[in-house]
């Protein structure tokens, strides 16, 4: 089992952990990490790994079985034993860029009110796929009602809730194509926002921003139709 250090903490960068299992394919387990692997869309971290006469690029991060996280190392060189003890280090700027998108994805489901059929995530842009007949009127008044959204610099934090919680409120899921991972009796929930001024919440597994501010201004790309009733719409940083 690996201890998620990102999920209490997404701004942390470096850590010293253990080496506590090498896979068949040549992957890393450690005890605790700050890589967040690949999943609902976000990439997997890439990073460093460095301990005493040796050292790793990790070129991505995946999930292994039950909680295990396996980092993957660029190319093939000789790996830290299990026992060592070594310091991971985040590509950071990477990881930061996941993170802005990601938050601004969120909002671009609040922007864009309905339900999500698709998504994913790079450094420097991201897509949702909306169930959408129609093409949006006025891509241009979407993209100002964004950027207003994220200009009020909401927080964003976490919460969790039951399974039978969420099956009480079903509108929080707005992603018809993947649902919520289950079997661990809650989910996780992020909010934008606060109390009665939440611009949004819903169940996700990713790393996000603490504030929206933190995005930065944000253009729309171009939206195109993907089947009959689907759009996909695609977003870019700015900086």
């Amino acid at each position: 089992m690996t201890n998620a250090l990102f999920r209490a903490d997404p701004y942390l960068r470096t850590a010293e952990a253990r080496v506590t299992a090498l896979t068949e394919e040549g992957g890393i387990v450690l005890d605790r990490t700050v890589f967040y692997p690949a999943g609902g869309g976000q990439p997997g971290d890439s990073g460093v790994l460095r301990w005493q006469g040796g050292e790793i690029e990790i070129a991505t991060t995946v999930k292994g079985n039950g909680d295990d996280i396996i980092l993957v190392p660029a190319e093939p060189a000789a790996l830290p034993p299990p026992g060592a003890v070594l310091n991971q280090t985040l590509d950071w700027d990477r990881r930061h860029r996941h993170m802005r998108v990601h938050t601004a994805l969120h909002l671009l489901s609040v922007v864009i009110p309905l339900p999500v059929t698709g998504g994913a995530i790079t450094a420097d842009k991201g897509r949702l796929d909306f169930d959408m007949p129609d093409a949006p009127g006025d891509r241009e008044a979407l993209q100002t009602t964004l950027n207003d959204l994220i200009a009020r610099d909401f927080p964003v934090t976490e919460e969790w809730i039951t399974e039978a919680q969420l099956d009480a409120q079903p509108d929080l899921v707005k992603t018809l194509s993947v649902a919520p991972p289950r079997g661990a009796g809650t989910i996780r929930l992020v909010r934008i926002g606060a109390g009665e001024i939440t611009a949004d919440l819903q169940p996700c597994g990713g790393t996000h921003v603490a504030h929206t501010g933190r995005i930065g201004p944000v253009r729309l790309g171009k939206i195109e139709k993907k089947g009959r009733q689907n759009r996909r719409v695609h977003l870019h940083l700015c900086n």
